[in-house]
C-alpha cells in the first residue's frame, strides 16, 4: 500500500537509520520490553510525523511493539525519502518530498483510510481531518498523542469549542519534551538547518527572533554563543494558563537581549526567524522596512508566520539562488532573502536534518510510552486534553540519566521526612 519516492535509495536509508539508532539509548530500553510483552499487538496506528530518520526509530520501536503502523509527513517539505523507502517494507508510508499541498492532504488521507485506532500527530492535521471529514472514522479511535506546541493550541481550541471528541495526550507539555527538545533541540537545529541552507557567517550579524517560548529561548541563546546580537520581539497578548508575552519578553530582556516592537526591529535585522505558531507576525508593513538582503526564516510548524503572500505580491520577481534559497526583487529596489518557502528550516529536506539524535531519543521516549498508555487506558479516557503522567515523563528523563552513566542520589528516610513535615523547625 506504501507510495514512495524511489526504491533506489533504500540501502542509504538503512545506514541512517542504524547510525540513529546507535544514539538513541532511551528507545533501545522501550524496544527491548516492547518485544517481549508487545502492549500494542494488532493495534493500528496512524501517524503524521516529519519522516526522518529518528522518527523512523519511534516507528521501528512501536512495530516491536505489535502494532500495525501507517505513516505520512505532517510538512509536505520534510520528508527523507531515503528513510520512507526504507521503512516501507516494515509498514506502510505514504509521504516523499517536496510535496504539493494536495499531495501532502492525499497522504493523510491514505494514513486515514487504514483506520487507526491511535494517532500521533505533529501539528494536529490527522486529528483534525477526523473531526472535519472522517468522523465515520473518529468513532474507532480510543485516543492520540500530540507532539509540538502548534497542535497543542488547535487542540486547546478545540476542546474549548466542543469540538474535540477524543482523549489526546499533550506529548509537547512533557518536562521531558519541552525542556529539552523545543529549547536545545530547536536551538541547534534551526541555527543548523540556515547554515546548511546559506553558509553564512553568525558571529556579529543582528538576528531578530520573533517569539521568547521554549522554541525561541533555545534559539536565542545559541545565537549569542555564536557571537550575534540578538533581538527578540514579543507579543503583548496573554493567554490563560501560560505566561504573558509581558514575562517572556522581561525574561528575554534578563537573558541579555534587546527587546522591541517588530516595526521597530524590522530595519535593524541581517537575519529573521519566527517561532510563535502564530499567523503573520512577519507582515507586508515590516518586510517593507527590511535591509537589502534581509534573510527570512520559520521554525515554526506551518508556513503562515511570514506573510507570503505580502513577499509574493510586493517583488518584482523570485528566483532559486540555492536549495531551500529564494531571493526576492522587492518592488522597492531590495532584495529579501526566503528560506525553505517558509516553511520549518531545520527540517526542510535536503539542508534540514531536524533536532539532534539525543534530543529526539528523548521526545520519541516519551511518544512510545504515552502510546503504550493510551493501548491500555484510552478506552476508558473522556475526550479532552492530558498531561503526560508524572511517572512516564520521570521514566524518561531517569533512563537518558543512565545512559550517561548518570545515578542520582536518593533521600534517606530521615530526609523524606523532614520535607514533608510543617513542624521541624530550622
Amino acid at each position: 500500500m506504501s507510495k514512495v519516492k524511489d526504491q533506489l535509495l533504500r540501502e542509504e536509508g538503512k545506514k541512517r537509520l542504524s547510525w540513529a539508532e546507535s544514539n538513541m539509548p532511551i528507545l533501545a530500553s522501550i524496544r527491548n520490553r516492547f518485544e517481549k510483552e508487545k502492549p500494542l499487538q494488532g493495534i493500528k496506528i496512524g501517524v503524521a510525523l516529519h519522516l526522518e530518520k529518528k522518527t523512523g526509530i519511534l516507528l521501528r520501536t512501536l512495530v516491536a511493539g505489535g502494532a500495525q503502523l501507517s505513516a505520512a509527513s505532517c510538512n509536505p517539505l520534510t520528508t527523507d525519502d531515503s528513510i520512507a523507502e526504507a521503512l516501507d517494507d516494515e509498514m506502510d508510508v505514504f509521504a516523499w518530498s517536496s510535496q504539493t499541498d494536495v499531495e501532502y492532504y492525499n497522504c493523510l488521507e491514505s494514513v486515514i483510510a487504514t483506520k487507526p485506532k491511535i494517532t500521533i500527530d505533529d501539528g494536529c492535521d490527522l486529528i483534525y481531518l477526523l473531526h472535519t471529514k472522517h468522523q465515520d472514522v473518529l468513532e474507532n479511535v480510543i485516543g492520540g498523542c500530540e507532539e509540538t506546541t502548534t497542535g497543542v493550541i488547535r487542540l486547546e481550541a478545540m476542546n474549548r469549542d466542543g469540538a474535540l471528541k477524543v482523549p489526546i495526550m499533550a506529548v509537547n507539555n512533557a518536562h521531558s519534551k519541552y525542556l529539552f527538545d523545543n529549547r536545545y533541540g530547536t536551538g541547534q537545529s534551526v541555527i543548523e538547518g540556515i547554515l546548511s541552507a546559506t553558509n553564512i557567517l553568525i558571529a556579529g550579524k543582528i538576528v531578530v527572533v520573533v517569539g521568547y517560548g521554549w522554541c525561541g529561548r533555545g534559539i536565542a541563546n545559541r545565537l549569542k554563543g555564536l557571537g550575534a546580537k540578538v533581538i527578540v520581539v514579543e507579543s503583548g497578548t496573554t493567554n490563560e494558563g501560560t505566561s504573558s508575552g509581558y514575562h517572556r519578553a522581561l525574561e528575554a530582556s534578563y537573558d541579555g537581549c534587546w527587546v522591541m516592537h517588530m516595526n521597530d526591529a524590522a530595519s535593524k535585522g541581517d537575519i529573521f526567524i519566527t517561532a510563535t505558531g502564530n499567523k503573520h507576525v512577519i507582515s507586508d508593513e515590516h518586510i517593507s522596512k527590511m535591509k537589502d538582503g534581509a534573510i527570512l526564516a520559520n521554525s515554526g510548524h506551518f508556513n503562515h508566520e511570514i506573510d507570503l503572500d505580502a513577499l509574493e505580491s510586493n517583488s518584482r520577481s523570485k528566483e532559486t539562488i540555492l536549495t531551500n534559497v529564494e531571493k526576492y526583487a522587492m518592488k522597492n529596489g531590495k532584495n529579501i532573502i526566503l528560506l525553505a518557502q517558509g516553511r520549518l528550516v531545520n527540517l526542510a529536506q535536503p539542508t534540514g536534518q531536524g533536532h539532534p539524535i539525543e534530543i529526539m531519543d528523548g521526545s520519541f521516549g516519551v511518544q512510545a510510552l504515552c502510546v503504550e498508555y493510551l493501548a491500555k487506558h484510552g478506552i476508558d479516557l473522556k475526550s479532552g486534553i492530558y498531561d503526560v503522567p508524572n511517572d512516564i515523563d520521570n521514566d524518561i528523563a531517569r533512563i537518558a540519566l543512565e545512559s550517561q552513566g548518570i545515578i542520582l542520589d536518593q533521600p534517606t528516610e530521615e530526609q523524606e521526612n523532614y520535607s514533608s513535615s510543617w513542624n521541624e523547625g530550622t
